[in-house]
């Protein structure tokens, strides 16, 4: 089976793509404590395991085409199409970068990214002034950072799924609420009871959209208080 046949053994690919998106990761995330390395990690590990099996190897279809080959004869091919499991399992035609979950699933990724970029900015500028991040999308959600990871990584499994990163992602939602708790004990003993206040009005992970939901700001550029 070669590259130019098959689509996969594509090294070079599994290489690039991993990079850009763990450099990407890493660019917002600045892992420091032991905690945040397991979540950058994990994160890193599920990038890798994909586009190995997505360019280089496709282990799950080798895995699947011998137990489910008679009934779905497209995964016996070992073709780049074939990884596209979905297309095969739902008996779908055409192209299979046009069925509905890769649609959606371009729809998450991509949401994942702007829920990325936009915690990102908020956070920045509270460290760098050292107060609470609580405006923008943080006004809704206490954790957009690790929720846009989480829906990132979700948006792969329904364009690409694989056993490998099936098995990964439960434990990664794990890990990341683990590093949610630990950080909101860290907000707790630095800000007191302006973070509780904080915490108690907003969301960790799912957001509220009702009109008394999230923080506002008073008077002026000064502290920021819970609606």
């Amino acid at each position: 089976m070669t590259s130019d046949d098959s689509g996969y053994n594509l090294w070079f690919l599994v290489i690039l793509n991993s990079a850009i998106f763990i450099v990407f990761a890493f660019s917002f995330v600045k892992p420091k404590t032991k905690l945040d390395w397991r979540a950058f990690g994990g994160f890193a590990a599920f990038i890798v395991a994909l586009f190995t099996e997505m360019y280089g190897f496709p282990l799950t279809i080798y895995f699947l085409s011998g137990w489910m080959g008679s009934q779905f004869p497209n995964l016996s091919l070992l073709t780049h199409n074939s990884g596209h499991l979905w297309q095969d399992l739902m008996g779908w035609q055409g192209d299979p970068h046009l069925n509905p979950l890769h649609l959606l699933s371009n729809v998450l990724i991509a949401a994942g990214f702007i829920l990325l970029y936009q915690a990102w900015r908020v956070l920045y500028a509270a460290q760098t002034e050292h107060r609470l991040a609580v405006t923008g999308i943080y006004a809704r959600l206490r954790h957009p950072q690790y929720l846009g990871f989480l829906t990132i990584m979700f948006g792969f499994l329904l364009q690409w799924p694989t056993l490998l990163t099936l098995i990964m992602f439960p434990i990664l939602v794990v890990v990341y609420h683990r590093l949610a708790r630990y950080e909101e004990k860290n907000m707790a003993a630095e800000f007191g009871e302006e973070y509780l206040a904080y915490a108690r009005n907003v969301p960790g992970f799912i957001p509220r959209f009702g009109k008394n939901n999230g923080v506002r700001r008073v008077h002026g550029p000064g502290p920021q208080e819970p609606q």
